[in-house]
């Protein structure tokens, strides 16, 4: 999918699709404008910090049978669609691995740090158009008590 020219419709199809970020589990609509309004030919990459829940926290459970599963199990969930996703629109992860604390700054408590690199925003708009992503990314909010993600464009 090409980045869309009319990018408040863009921004508004996201938001459908991944909901309005007001739960922290999704952008908001000032940050989908945000990143789809930087240079479309432009590298970037996506620093994603992730803390887990101890239970995941689906709306209806995952499966059938009603399991109740870790946050860490519905973050493999997430990884074993998101990755190849990922490669499929034409982006990869640089790292993927355990928080291993602050050198700088103040402490913060993470669980999972990710940073995903995108050749231009083309690339980046692919994974969040895929299907299979979107149809995965239940499993990512369902893991996550908490989570943030920075963008470094350029």
């Amino acid at each position: 999918m090409e980045v869309n020219h009319d990018i408040d419709r863009q921004v508004l199809q996201f938001c459908d699709w991944y909901g309005d970020g007001s739960d922290g589990s999704s952008p908001t609509n000032a940050q989908w404008k945000a990143i789809l309004t930087l240079p479309p030919e432009n590298p970037l990459k996506l620093v994603n910090f992730f803390k887990l829940s101890v239970k995941a926290g689906y709306a209806q459970s995952p499966s059938d049978a009603g399991a109740v599963i870790s946050g860490m199990e519905a973050f493999n969930n997430y990884a074993a669609v998101s990755v190849p996703a990922m490669e499929k629109a034409g982006g990869s992860f640089l790292h993927v691995g355990p928080y291993g604390g602050m050198f700088l700054g103040d402490s913060e408590d993470w669980d999972i740090i990710a940073i995903g690199a995108f050749p231009d925003l083309n690339a980046f708009v692919a994974l969040y158009a895929d299907q299979d992503y979107r149809d995965c990314f239940k499993h990512r909010v369902a893991a996550c008590e908490r989570q943030k993600v920075m963008i470094c464009a350029g």
